[in-house]
């Protein structure tokens, strides 16, 4: 019935005179089990259904949504939406084109082996108690009084067409963990996750993800690790030049939100000004030097069980592996069809949308620093005097991704090239370009991190990967919150 209703969609547009046309059906269910202090909370259930349509007529672009799937209501919103665009093709300074593209017709999924459909309540329940346990009551002199765990799992399924005779078919599970904590020592508290500085455990595909993580015994072996850090009470110096490095989950964190977002082709034209910010680059700027030739950024929808994955985008476009930063150089911007039509160019697959009602824009799916050739130990070897700041607790960054200020949890002086004391609360406030100007070397230890993305009006948070190794940046300064 749903591909009946797209391809019925996507006829009435061309009976109306559109000049292109898609319609996507989309089912989402979404199932969320929590535990507050060890007592089960109401489970939240999200499940949204309906269908999108898009359409471009005399230059103007429009789209609407139903979630009442009859014929009747379609022809109603095509009929709507050509009214729409009709009215606002009149007031256009520049029509609106879309980029030439492939069609495909394909039926994709995530790989799954324990179908998330088949997991119970009371399993997931349990599984949060299991993990609650170990954390209600003392480790290494910090307790953790306040606890939030969450425990989940979302289903996306589509099927898309499209005038120029794409048919597209998927199913994406996804399963996550995620956990808020308040940790008390010496009556002073604190606001931590675990692992640190990861939000979200998980990935794409079924819930064999979850138990392969082993969370009863990794979240309480990371609440040990991270009582260093909510201990610590010496501060890092301040106003002076040191050698940082940054962990895994620092670096990915820098490669999602001072690249992925300036590198997004809407925001560098201004389309996302009102709603998601700017960007520092313009559209010239493609091949500019942002930093040191070790300052390597790419994003890949394609890797298997990752947040972000897919293998073709809400345009039909088939997913490939951008270059967003290659040798410090500026080489690759996250394009749609209409932006990659004003650069002249193919699009490379960068559509998105997270539900039926929302219209689909630019977005990372999986944005990472690349590996390098170092290991951790060698990178420290050289380095005199420095910082290492393991894990983030805080971070923020303007409108136009230029200014950027990251705040370390686990964090430790290094000292004639061994880790030493820990440090309190070290602040690294950096600009885009001395920050990836200041990379001299990257190890070999890339690490994924789960994370949401929020772009958009309304609101569309993306499940996305960050990723990075341990990274090395020489010169800058670090001061103290």
């Amino acid at each position: 019935m749903s591909q009946d209703l797209v391809s019925f969609a996507i006829e009435q547009a061309q009976t109306k005179g559109s000049e292109y046309a898609e319609a996507r059906y989309q089912k989402t269910f979404d199932l969320a089990c929590l535990l507050r202090n060890g007592v089960p909370e109401p489970a939240t259930m999200v499940d949204a259904e309906g269908i999108g349509v898009r359409i471009i007529f005399e230059g103007a672009l429009a789209f609407g949504a139903t979630n009442q799937l009859s014929r009747e209501n379609i022809s109603a919103l095509i009929e709507r939406l050509v009214s729409n665009a009709k009215g606002a093709s009149r007031i256009l300074k520049e029509k609106i084109h879309f980029s030439s593209e492939e069609a495909h017709v394909a039926k994709w999924s995530a790989e799954e082996q324990k179908k998330v459909e088949d997991v119970s309540l009371e399993s997931m329940i349990s599984l949060l108690k299991d993990i609650d346990s170990t954390l209600n009551g003392s480790i290494a002199d910090v307790t953790f009084p306040n606890r939030m765990l969450v425990a989940g799992y979302e289903v996306d399924e589509k099927y898309y067409a499209n005038t120029d005779g794409s048919k597209l078919e998927s199913r994406v599970p996804r399963v996550y963990y995620q956990n808020i904590l308040v940790a008390m020592y010496e009556g002073k508290p604190r606001t931590v996750s675990i692992p640190p500085g990861f939000a979200t455990l998980g990935g794409s595909g079924g819930w064999e993800i979850i138990d392969n993580l082993n969370l009863p015994e990794r979240i309480p072996r990371s609440a040990k690790q991270i009582t260093t850090a909510v201990k610590a009470t010496d501060k890092a110096p301040a106003d002076e030049s040191l050698d940082v490095i940054l962990g895994p989950g620092v670096s990915a964190l820098t490669s999602h939100e001072s690249c992925g977002h300036p590198g997004e082709a809407d925001r560098i034209l201004g389309r996302e000004g009102a709603q998601a910010g700017e960007s520092f680059l313009k559209p010239e700027k493609l091949g500019m030097e942002i930093g040191s030739s070790e300052a390597m950024v790419s994003d890949d929808p394609t890797i298997p069980h990752s947040m972000g994955f897919y293998m073709y985008d809400d345009e039909g476009v088939k997913a490939t592996k951008r270059r967003l930063i290659t040798n410090g150089k500026f080489t690759e911007f996250l394009q749609n069809r209409a932006t990659a039509e004003f650069f002249g160019i193919k699009s490379n697959g960068s559509s998105r949308t997270v539900q039926f009602d929302r219209e689909p824009i630019i977005r990372m799916a999986n944005t990472f620093i690349e590996p390098g050739d170092w290991s951790f130990e060698e990178m420290l070897r050289e380095i005199r005097r420095g910082v290492y700041i393991r894990s983030f607790m805080e971070w923020n960054i303007d409108d136009k991704r230029l200014n950027q200020r990251y705040v370390g949890l686990e964090a430790f002086m290094i000292e004639n090239g061994e880790v030493k004391n820990p440090v309190k609360d070290p602040v690294l406030e950096i600009t885009t370009p001395k920050y990836w100007g200041s990379i001299d070397a990257r190890a070999k230890d890339l690490e994924f991190v789960c994370a949401t993305c929020g772009k958009g009006d309304p609101m569309q948070g993306a499940p996305v990967f960050t990723g990075g190794p341990h990274i090395r940046l020489r010169d800058v300064r670090v001061g103290s919150r």
